[in-house]
């Protein structure tokens, strides 16, 4: 396999990625971004935590989905996450043009 057959493979599994994304991201009420990965989730608990001068943020997701072009089951019911970098959440915001989830009668 030649570097650019390899740079074509990862760019394929990167727009994969993306695609499903698109199609999964208004299943959910959170972004969540770490150092490491990127999550999107229903629900999400977030501690700081402060240890001999030092912080770090203990998280929790429920109900998540996992940005990782790798990972065979991007669908986790349940992420844990200690970390001393930044955490990043974010409430997706929902389009004023969906349509209600009840009618009135």
């Amino acid at each position: 396999m030649s570097a650019e057959d390899l740079e074509d493979y990862e760019a394929d599994l990167e727009l994969q990625l993306y695609r499903e994304y698109r199609d999964v991201v208004g299943l959910f009420t959170y972004v969540v971004e770490t150092e490491r990965r990127f999550y999107l989730a229903n629900a999400v608990d977030l501690k700081a935590h402060h240890d001999s001068g030092d912080v770090y943020f203990e998280l929790t997701l429920r109900d998540a989905w996992v940005w990782d072009t790798y990972r065979t089951a991007r669908f986790v019911k349940q992420v844990h996450v200690l970390t001393f970098k930044d955490v990043n959440v974010e409430e997706i915001a929902k389009s004023d043009l969906e349509p209600p989830s009840s009618l009135p009668r």
